[in-house]
């Protein structure tokens, strides 16, 4: 990764996204010392025009965004980060600097408490204990939760058809876990599909 510093000053533009929902987060500044220090250590390191130094962003408030990919555009001079925000990321207590938390992408938020909830194992949770069960079961409830779906898009009552249309979401991402496969992964085969 090469980036051209010299355009402007020493210091380049860069947008930080969430890596699951793509929502832009914020825009920082970085200098060749912060865009190094954020690939080594993995944590987002700005260059605080204000402070006029290095910043960490999350070095008060614990907020930490935590790198996941990095691009630079085609002028190389503006990076793209994809990271992991620990919590809120604006000083405001807004989710992102640009406004509340999007509900685009939830699924992929969905996925990752699905897995820790059967990682952990965690007693008392349905998601566990259906896993529990095994793929069989798994598969079955999926199924049932197809035939509601079907039934409530013939009735017409949007609000039941919308909750069984959840809950057969919810159950795919089980049965996804269950058969080690990754939303990303069915997302990259219909991606394929469409090219």
């Amino acid at each position: 990764m090469k980036i051209d510093f010299n355009k402007s000053e020493g210091l380049v533009p860069a947008i930080i996204q969430d890596y699951r929902t793509l929502q832009v987060l914020m825009l920082g500044y970085m200098n060749e010392e912060a865009f190094e220090k954020t690939k080594n250590e993995g944590i987002v390191t700005f260059f605080s025009r204000s402070k006029n130094r290095l910043w960490t962003k999350g070095e008060e408030s614990g907020n930490f965004l935590t790198v996941e990919k990095i691009d630079i555009d085609c002028d190389q001079d503006t990076i793209l980060i994809k990271a992991k925000p620990k919590n809120v990321v604006c000083h405001t207590g807004s989710f992102s600097c640009f406004g509340e938390k999007t509900d685009k992408g939830f699924l992929y938020e969905l996925e990752e408490k699905i897995s820790k909830r059967i990682d952990e194992k965690t007693e008392g949770s349905y998601t566990y204990s259906l896993f529990q069960k095994g793929i069989n079961k798994v598969a079955q409830k999926v199924g049932e939760e197809a035939v509601e779906v079907v039934i409530e898009a013939k009735d017409d009552n949007i609000d039941l058809f919308k909750n069984e249309a959840a809950d057969l979401l919810y159950h795919f991402l089980i049965l996804l876990k269950a058969k080690n496969v990754s939303l990303n992964e069915i997302e990259k085969t219909l991606l394929d599909r469409n090219k």
